[in-house]
């Protein structure tokens, strides 16, 4: 069994090669954390725009499309701000959570910031896969730890720094 399940709605993301970037990208992120993945499933919804803009105004009120988006299957962020949140435990429910991505945006940014699609869209999936382990953004000291850690992951596989300036 695999760690990502892939609904692919949008046949360019099969031709981007999106399953095995995502799988890649996923078990990377674990395993940097110390998870084994075998313990673990997230479910992925391979999208266009359209798709991700509902999604986006249903559950955050925000009616645009955006890159990625991801629903914890559990509340996991820590309650202090910059520490690491707390790791899940393998246990009778494997969900880790569900993650959407949006073809055109990520194709998009892509191009605009002179990357391969399939660099951009592996950082997306850490960033997601961290999200769903209760990594966020929304304080300054939080935002750093998680950056931090995706620049590890991402460096550990080989890919350059998506936040340095080129």
């Amino acid at each position: 069994m695999s760690l990502i399940d892939c609904i692919i709605e949008d046949d360019r993301w099969t031709d981007a090669g999106l399953e095995p970037l995502a799988e890649t990208a996923a078990l990377a992120t674990l395993g940097h954390l110390g998870l084994d993945a075998d313990d673990w499933e997230i479910s992925l919804l391979a999208c266009d725009d359209a798709r991700i803009a509902a999604l986006n105004a249903d559950f955050r009120g925000k009616p645009t499309p955006t890159n990625v988006l991801s629903w914890p299957s559990e509340e996991r962020s820590a309650e202090v701000e910059g520490d690491s949140p707390e790791l899940p435990d393998p246990g009778p429910d494997p969900e880790l959570g569900d993650i959407a991505i949006a073809f055109e945006t990520c194709a998009r940014e892509a191009q605009e910031q002179g990357k391969p699609m399939a660099d951009h869209v592996t950082h997306l999936i850490v960033h997601a896969t961290l999200h769903l382990l209760g990594y966020d953004h929304e304080r300054d000291a939080d935002a750093t730890l998680m950056e931090a850690a995706e620049v590890e992951i991402l460096g550990k596989m080989g890919l350059p720094d998506p936040y340095r300036e080129n």
